[in-house]
Order: structure tokens, then C-alpha cells, then sequence
């Protein structure tokens, strides 16, 4: 067996999230219907993926894997003879970019290095999340990807609550808690900036994320920037880790997923065997604490 890894892109504007589910159109199951065909696969492709996002939100840096038999590859060599790894790969690409729905794109093919998870593997995730709070609304060509929030906003208001979130804490306040599985994360960056354009745009970067974490931090944060809660807020829900009924959820569509980072190839095989060891609040602060289930669904 081949493991590659593919880095690709979609608009979920009109997909029922990344996983695959009978009867609905998902991005998991469009690729990996087109992989078993190009590839003519015995059994269907099934990827695994660094982010499974929920209905709406879109990926720009989103990264699976999928193990497909080496010799299947040959599949790709057509009239032109036999054709070297890299060749394959590419004309791998662009025959997903032919039969693959516009909504989705695949840019890249590779082998991946010894050890890789597109899960398990990841160092961070980076997702924006995009508002606009302009009295007329936001540009239609956009209305796709960025959100309206009808109240004006405090940029300096939303970071400052923000500031508050930062850190490794118990984020079960934001998250749809599930069954057997932490909510325990890493929080690396949350920061709010103001574009030229008028269109807020929050960088969220944490190890891992729990289902709805990010649009839950982002509701609370609106709340802070237009005044309907104070700055300190935010953090006062986080410290009492409960799922609180005055955070409202942001709209999905507001949300992408911008980048997955990964270490060196190298440190790829214990990346993924510590991120599967589980968190617990006990290792807080352990500077030796394990990752723990780092690949939840977001979003």
C-alpha cells in the first residue's frame, strides 16, 4: 500500500460538511468517489483528514491521506507508456481536477513522508473567521464567506476579550461536548484585525479543536465587540467550563479552514503517537502532557 497526501481546497457553501454521510452531498464523499474511479480501486478510497468541517464552512488549506495500492497508480500511465511517481501524481491531479465539481479542487498529489497522519500528525490548525458590520452589508460577491453582523464592532473590544481566551484551558464552555472525549486545548493565537475593506477577520490557531469551538468563540466575541456583554465575559464563561446558553454560535459560512501545519518529517510517527494519547486535566501544565484527541470534528 501507497500512502499520499493531498492538499485541497472547497467552498462548503453547498456540501453537508467534510465526512462522509449516506444520502448527502459531502466533500469526503465526492473525493474519494473520484479517487476509487480514476484509480479503479477494488475497494472505495477512504481518506482521512487533518479537519472534519461541518456544513457551510470552507477549507482553503484543508490536508487527508488516503492508502490506495501502489500498483493502482499505474492506472495513470495511459498511451504514453509507463510514466515515472511524479508523473503519475500529476496527471493524478489533474484528472480529480476533471472529474471533482468546481465547489472543490485537489492542487496537489504527493507521497507522503514515513510516519505521516494528515490527523494525527498535525501540529496546528489555523482557521479566520470573517464579519462584516458595515450598515449596508456585506459585498455580494462575498456573501459566500464573510458574515454581516448588523451592529458596529470594537476591534480593540474583541481582542482584548480575546486575550483572555489564549492559553491551554478546558474549553468545554465553547464546545458540544461528546461522549469520552476531552475539551481540553491549546488555544496558540486568537486575534482579531480590521481589513482594508472594512471585513473583520479573526486568526484562531490551537492544537486542536473541539465541534464548535471556534463559532462559539467567535459568538462570544461579538457579543464583547458590540457591546451587548462586557470585555471581561468571554473569560469568565471559559473559567466556569460549562456549556453556557448565552453563547450563540456564529454562522458556519463565515468560517474557513486556512492552513495545517505539521512537523518535520522526521518527527511525524511521535507527533502522531503522542497526539493520540489522551489530555487529561490532571496533565495541565505538564510540560510532558500528551496532545490527547487532537482531531475532533470543528465546525
Amino acid at each position: 500500500m501507497l500512502r499520499l497526501r493531498l492538499d485541497l481546497a472547497y467552498d462548503g457553501t453547498d456540501f453537508s460538511g467534510w465526512a462522509r454521510q449516506p444520502g448527502r452531498r459531502t466533500v469526503q464523499g465526492e473525493i474519494e468517489l473520484a479517487l476509487t474511479r480514476i484509480l479503479r480501486l477494488g475497494e472505495p478510497a477512504a481518506l482521512t483528514v487533518a479537519g472534519r468541517t461541518d456544513a457551510g464552512v470552507h477549507a482553503r488549506g484543508q490536508v487527508a491521506h488516503v492508502d490506495v495500492p501502489a500498483g493502482s497508480l499505474a492506472e495513470l500511465d495511459g498511451n504514453r507508456g509507463p510514466l515515472d511517481v511524479d508523473e503519475r501524481l500529476s496527471a493524478l491531479v489533474r484528472r480529480l481536477g476533471g472529474i471533482l465539481p468546481q465547489d472543490v479542487r485537489v492542487h496537489r498529489v504527493s507521497v507522503a513522508s514515513e510516519g505521516f497522519d494528515a490527523r494525527f500528525s498535525a501540529m496546528f490548525r489555523r482557521y479566520a473567521y470573517r464579519v462584516c458590520d458595515t450598515a449596508g452589508g456585506v459585498d455580494p460577491l462575498r456573501r459566500h464567506e464573510v458574515v454581516w453582523h448588523s451592529r458596529p464592532l470594537d476591534l480593540d473590544a474583541m481582542n482584548e476579550a480575546a486575550r483572555r481566551l489564549v492559553g491551554e484551558h478546558d474549553f468545554a464552555a465553547f464546545c458540544k461536548k461528546r461522549e469520552g472525549a476531552t475539551t481540553i486545548r491549546e488555544l496558540q493565537r486568537l486575534e482579531w484585525t480590521r481589513e482594508a475593506d472594512g471585513v473583520l477577520v479573526a486568526a484562531v490557531v490551537a492544537d486542536a479543536f473541539c465541534h464548535s469551538m471556534v463559532r462559539a468563540l467567535v459568538g462570544s466575541l461579538l457579543a464583547a465587540g458590540d457591546g451587548r456583554r462586557p470585555v471581561e465575559w468571554p473569560g469568565q464563561v471559559l473559567t466556569r467550563a460549562v456549556r453556557d446558553s448565552g453563547v450563540h454560535v456564529a454562522p458556519a459560512h463565515g468560517l474557513c479552514l486556512e492552513e495545517v501545519g505539521y512537523p518535520a518529517a522526521d518527527e511525524l510517527a511521535a507527533r502522531a503517537a503522542a497526539t493520540r494519547r489522551v489530555r487529561t486535566l490532571s496533565a495541565l501544565g505538564d510540560a510532558a502532557s500528551a496532545l490527547g484527541d487532537a482531531a475532533l470534528q470543528d465546525e
